[in-house]
Order: structure tokens, then C-alpha cells, then sequence
């Protein structure tokens, strides 16, 4: 009788697990060396050299890109270095459309390399119909799409934008960073790259920083390949090895920090000091049918407005315990951030307002530490708000 095809979160569990032929390791040992051994001359043998190729880089790309459904994967440094790999099939003069809410490093990345003359970029709202058909009209050569975004958890329509930015002949990548594998298939949806930073879920405990981007065509793939070697933004192997040791755990840490996020954002979105949340688990926000469609599940990333000023916030976010005041996300540690003095500093004022991200937006990451206890610190959080 064959073998059923193993889902994601088997995949995940028993990625490169017993797999060792030297000594039978349930584990995969870590090869750190720089160098490999050629057995004569012409006669290399898988790996030569470390920048080039490495076993537990490997064994990552392999396991990601059999999530998401890609004939491949590169592996490197950090989430930056994976969006800057793919920036590479942009022509020169070529035109980037982006998201004019995206994570704060890309959009420093994406307007530097436009002032270095690389390429245009544009950046626009992608929920907007009339904005991407005019994007689409100058016929880009490459659609970033990031959804849900950053941080204002905007779901965009994969399929549609795909489809209508193929028909321009423009590439599609897709930052599958907030959901991982676990809760939605870009590349299934249309897209033809995917990147992560694997700095957040799949690795999961905020103790790597690195990159992925999965291919759906094997010649992409080999294009991919080819610049991440030669300008040597490959992961290293003992960050691949974590990395591939956290993702393991995946399914089981997003389905908790799930449960919290929807618990967390209906605590939100009743409380009389929070103006608005952006989570597409609730049916009140405007992603959330989209989000039906295209994911299995909303996630564990969620904001909210605070209903008061710039200095609420300060009082907020004073004396935090359970979330812990910092950048990054999708550890299995609770997080709180400011967009606009954190992770989105580096856009202008200008360029936030236009995005929407204020000076009350504050971005939660929501851990595996019990829901009650997370609510209990919200609550607390908000006594010295309520009180003025």
C-alpha cells in the first residue's frame, strides 16, 4: 500500500531526522567545516566550500521549500539579504511595486537601492484596485507583496494581484513572514518567489537571525542560487541548524500563540481606551473574508490604536513584564513594539502618515505564556492611561 504524502506539520517534525549515514544520529549532526575534501583531481564531491554549499543549509532550504510547495530554496543571512536576493531578477531601470505599509527595512532597502540607481520603485496600497491597475499600467517587472503587512496587518489578495501581474509579465514575490507555511501557501495562491525572514517564526526562538527565499521554477531557483553565492549572503550552518531545530516545533507554536492573538484581540477591541485593531481574525476588519480564503488561520501578529496621544503610549508601554519591549517577532516570547519610533523609524513622517502607521499604533507578538496571564498584564498596562 503507498505511502500517504506526509502533511506540514509532519514534514516539519520529522525533517532530516534519522537520516545520519555515519553513525545513525536521530538527530542531524552540525557540519560546521569551511572547507570539503575532493577525492582527486576534477573529482569535487557534493560540497566544496562553505559559502557555496553546506549540509544544514540544505537540509533547511529543503524542508521550507517542501512546505511551500517550491522547487527549491536559498538560505541566507537574515530576512534583508533574502528581499535584497530576489531584487536581483529586477532589471536595471527596471520598476519595483511595493507596499506603501511594508516592514520598515524594506522600504529603506527599496528606496536606497532606488537612489543608488538600481531600479524604480512605487510604492502603493495594494488593497486599493485603482492603485494597482495604474501600478500595473507602467508594467513593473516585479509586485512585492507582503500580507498580511507591517504593521498595520492589511491582507492582500494573492491570487488577484498575481494573476493581473503576470498579464503584465512582472514577477511576484511574496513575504510570507507574518503566517509562515503553517497558515498560508503563497506560491499555491500564484506567486512565484517567497521569502522569510526565519529569523521570526520558522525559527521561532529569537535567538537566529536569517532568510529564505523559495522558488517555484528551478530555473528562478539556479538564478537565486548563483547570486547568493557570489555575493556570499548564504546562512551560516549553525544558524541553519537551529533554524531547522525551531521550525520542528512550527505547527504546535502557532496554534497556541494563535488561540492567545484571537483571545487578545477581542480583549482589544472591546476596551474603551483602544480606538482600533488590526487583526483579520476578527469579522470586523476589513481583511478578514479575504483572509478566510487565502489562510488557514489569522496568526499571532496583531496592532491596535491607542484612543489617546503620543504620550499614552509612553505611559503604556512603562512598565511591561509579560511583553517584552522590543523589536522582532514570532518567538515564543510575547513582544510589544512602537512601529514609528521601532521597526519603521527609518520611513519619513511623511511616508508613515501615508502608510498610516501613527503615533498610537502599537504591534503585539503574541507568545505561548498562558492568555490569562497576558490579559492580566494589558489590563495593568492600561491603569495609568485610564486613570488620566
Amino acid at each position: 500500500m503507498p505511502r500517504k504524502t506526509p502533511e506540514s506539520a509532519t514534514i516539519c517534525v520529522s525533517s532530516q531526522i534519522g537520516n545520519d549515514p555515519a553513525f545513525g544520529a536521530v538527530t542531524p549532526p552540525l557540519y560546521l567545516s569551511s572547507t570539503y575534501k575532493f577525492a582527486g583531481l576534477d573529482q569535487m564531491g557534493q560540497y566544496d566550500y562553505g559559502r557555496s554549499g553546506n549540509p544544514n543549509r540544505d537540509a533547511l532550504a529543503t524542508v521550507v521549500a517542501q512546505m511551500e510547495g517550491g522547487a527549491g530554496a536559498a538560505v541566507t543571512s537574515s530576512g534583508m539579504a533574502a528581499i535584497d536576493l530576489a531584487l536581483n531578477l529586477v532589471p536595471r531601470n527596471g520598476l519595483v511595486v511595493a507596499p506603501h505599509d511594508c516592514y520598515g527595512g524594506t522600504y529603506r532597502l527599496l528606496e536606497a537601492r532606488q537612489k543608488q540607481g538600481r531600479f524604480q520603485v512605487e510604492f502603493i496600497n495594494q488593497t486599493s484596485e485603482r492603485a494597482v491597475e495604474r501600478a500595473l499600467d507602467e508594467k513593473p517587472a516585479l509586485v512585492l507583496i507582503e500580507t498580511p503587512s507591517n504593521p498595520l496587518m492589511r491582507v492582500v489578495d494573492v491570487a488577484g494581484l498575481s494573476k493581473a501581474a503576470h498579464h503584465v509579465g512582472a514577477i511576484v514575490v511574496c513575504d510570507n513572514t507574518f503566517l509562515s507555511p503553517a497558515r498560508q501557501l503563497p506560491l499555491a495562491l500564484g506567486a512565484d518567489i517567497v521569502v522569510h525572514s526565519s529569523t521570526k517564526y520558522i525559527n521561532g526562538h529569537s535567538d537566529v537571525v536569517g532568510g529564505i527565499v523559495v522558488a517555484k521554477d528551478e530555473a528562478v531557483l539556479e538564478t537565486l542560487t548563483w547570486w547568493a553565492n557570489c555575493t556570499g549572503v548564504t546562512g551560516a550552518p549553525f544558524d541553519s541548524f537551529l533554524t531547522l531545530r525551531g521550525l520542528r516545533t512550527l505547527h504546535a507554536r502557532m496554534d497556541v500563540q494563535e488561540a492567545n492573538a484571537i483571545k487578545i484581540a477581542e480583549f482589544l477591541h472591546a476596551h474603551p481606551q483602544v480606538s482600533k485593531v488590526y487583526y483579520p481574525g476578527l469579522a470586523s476588519d476589513p481583511g478578514y473574508a479575504l483572509a478566510q480564503r487565502q489562510q488557514s488561520g489569522p496568526g499571532a501578529m496583531l496592532s491596535f490604536e491607542l484612543a489617546g496621544s503620543r504620550e499614552d503610549v509612553g505611559k503604556f508601554l512603562s512598565d511591561t513584564h509579560v511583553f517584552q519591549l522590543a523589536e522582532s517577532l514570532g518567538g515564543t516570547e510575547s513582544l510589544i513594539c512602537h512601529p514609528a519610533s521601532m521597526t519603521h523609524r527609518a520611513m519619513t513622517p511623511e511616508a508613515r502618515a501615508t502608510a498610516g502607521i501613527g503615533e498610537t499604533l502599537i504591534r503585539l507578538s503574541v507568545g505561548l505564556e498562558s492568555s490569562s496571564d497576558q490579559l492580566a498584564e494589558l489590563k495593568v498596562l492600561f491603569t495609568p492611561i485610564s486613570k488620566t
